[in-house]
This record gives structure tokens, C-alpha cells and sequence, in this order.
């Protein structure tokens, strides 16, 4: 924790930040969930790769999305999903309808849910909660593989068999320094205009040269690779020659919807009609 605590405020130093105010975030809201599997990535293209666990706390900690349950596509009022929490070996999470929560053992690839229960909450969809429930108590082992920057687990029973897929979306590559590159297919001329991005924290922090800009990360976990910039906000500086470059990118972020790695050091963002609007590169700390 203290590594984390000292990388996150050289962040926070770079950019000369200003406190963020979170009470804007917006509260998501899930209506008939269907989670795909990488549903915009050509099929083909690449196979899922297994992943080796070798610290279980660490690599299958937190929110793990229900995707599939006996090969079927999870269709819930809300988003089914278990949080395994390795203080105490609790599971929490949401069958789709009631909140649930239990405990888990891991012993290498076997992985079993115990004491189980939910709330009872009248609730109707095409995919039942009781099977959900009932998936989880078959549940014996475990295994991982990664995809296009998600992790999905596959929960098998006794005898080897998929009882159900789970998917956590991986948007570590976000984290860091980056500088702004492009903004609507322009490039920038002012060079150090910085974004440092915290995807666990789900917060974004801009230089633009004149300004300070401190903002929220939305990340929806129910889409590929869906991100959203909200509750950018600058400080009051006022710096003529910058001014429309500043407004260009605080307009295209609050327009993003999406992102996508081009390569190791460069990354895109989105629109909703999947047109690139932002291009930023990764640097370093100075």
C-alpha cells in the first residue's frame, strides 16, 4: 500500500494538481445487461491466452463479471458479477437480481464457494438468479486466460466441464503519463500539454499548458473498453494562446466514449460513432 500510496502522488506531482471533487460522478445505472465476449474485436484475430496465477490475491482480487452461464449468454435486470475479496476469502456480488455474498477457498486451480446466500428480491429474467446460484455451488476449479486486454476466468465443475465465464476488463494500460498527441485528427503544437491517467482510482489529471484540469474516470464494465471522462475542471487561468487548444481537448475527452491501444506507447480515444477524437502518447515522469 505504501508503494501505491507514493506512485500515485508522484502522479498527482506532475501535473500540479488541484483536490478533486467526486460528488459529480455520475451513478451507473444497468437495465437489462447482455455482457458480450469482445464483441468488437474480429473473430479470428487472436486466441485467448492462458494466464499462469501465480499470486492468486493479486491477479483474481476484485469484480469479475458473469458473462456465461452453461454456455448461454447472461441476460439480467442487473449486472450479474462476484467480488472475490482475499481478506477473509469473502465473495460478494450480484446474481442478477439479489445481492449475494459467501465465502471461497483457492487451493492451486481449485477454487470452491461456500455459504452462500442472497436477498430475496421478487426479480424475472431470461436468465434465472437460482441458476446463477446454483452454477456457483457446482463450481470446483478454476482457470484464466486473457484477450485483448480482459482477463475472463472459466469456473468448471468436478468434472471439468464450463459451468460459467466470467470477464474482468483489464484497463491497467491507461495508467500513467501521457502527452496529447493529436486532438480530432489535428496535431498538437503545444508539446507538453500532459494527461496522467489512474484507471484503479478512476481519476485523470491535465496539464495543458495554462491550466490545471482534474476529472473523473467512468468505466463501465459491462462494454469493451468503455470509458468516459467526466467532471473536467480547470482552474482559472487565463492564457489567450492556449485557450482553443484547451477547449478542443476538454470537449473531445467529454466526448469519449471508448479507447483503444494502437501500440505499446500510444493510445486513442473514441467517440460514439467510433471515430478517434483523442491520440496521446506514454512519456515518462521527469
Amino acid at each position: 500500500m505504501k508503494i501505491k500510496s507514493i506512485i500515485i502522488v508522484a502522479l498527482i506531482a506532475a501535473v500540479a494538481l488541484c483536490p478533486l471533487d467526486t460528488s459529480a460522478k455520475k451513478k451507473q445505472k444497468y437495465e437489462k445487461h447482455t455482457v458480450s465476449i469482445a464483441d468488437n474485436v474480429a473473430p479470428g484475430t487472436q486466441s485467448p491466452q492462458p494466464v499462469v496465477i501465480g499470486d492468486p490475491a493479486r491477479q483474481l482480487y476484485g469484480e469479475w463479471n458473469i458473462v456465461t452461464l452453461k454456455k448461454k449468454k447472461v441476460v439480467t435486470p442487473t449486472r450479474a458479477y462476484i467480488y472475490l475479496d482475499f481478506n477473509g476469502g469473502k465473495l460478494y456480488g450480484n446474481n442478477g437480481c439479489n445481492s449475494i455474498n459467501g465465502h471461497f477457498t483457492l487451493n492451486g486451480d481449485n477454487i470452491k464457494f461456500s455459504n452462500l446466500i442472497a436477498t430475496t428480491v421478487p426479480c424475472h429474467s431470461t436468465t434465472s438468479e437460482r441458476s446463477v446460484m446454483k452454477g456457483l455451488e457446482e463450481v470446483a476449479a478454476f482457470r484464466v486466460s486473457r484477450l485483448y486486454n480482459m482477463d475472463y476466468m472459466d469456473l468448471l465443475n468436478s468434472r471439468g466441464n464450463v459451468v460459467m465465464t466470467l470477464r474482468r476488463q483489464n484497463l491497467d494500460f491507461l495508467n500513467g503519463p501521457w502527452i496529447v498527441k493529436e486532438i480530432n485528427t489535428s496535431n498538437v503544437s503545444q508539446k507538453n500539454m500532459r494527461v496522467v491517467i489512474d484507471a484503479v482510482m478512476q481519476t485523470i489529471h491535465i496539464n495543458s499548458g495554462c491550466n490545471i484540469v482534474s476529472g473523473i474516470i467512468n468505466i463501465d464494465t459491462t462494454k469493451d473498453f468503455a470509458v468516459q471522462f467526466e467532471a473536467l475542471t480547470p482552474t482559472r487561468n487565463v492564457c489567450e494562446e492556449l485557450a482553443e487548444t484547451e477547449t478542443a481537448l476538454l470537449i473531445a475527452l467529454e466526448q469519449t466514449e471508448s479507447c483503444k491501444r494502437i501500440n505499446d506507447n500510444e493510445m486513442a480515444f473514441m467517440n460514439n460513432k467510433g471515430k478517434i477524437v483523442v491520440v496521446i502518447n506514454r512519456t515518462r515522469l521527469r
